[in-house]
């Protein structure tokens, strides 16, 4: 039972970090393409 309950927290743990560092390269993506020399105000 105890390896079965660290193994779910450490899943949900890597899931959140996950979701961050995806937030992250998105809102970069976007910040490039949509900044002051983004790409689509160059092309």
């Amino acid at each position: 039972m105890e390896k079965q309950r660290t193994n779910q927290g450490i899943t949900l743990i890597a899931l959140v970090i996950t979701i961050i560092i995806l937030l992250i390269l998105a809102g970069i993506s976007i910040a490039t393409l949509t900044g002051e020399n983004g790409l689509l105000r160059k092309s």
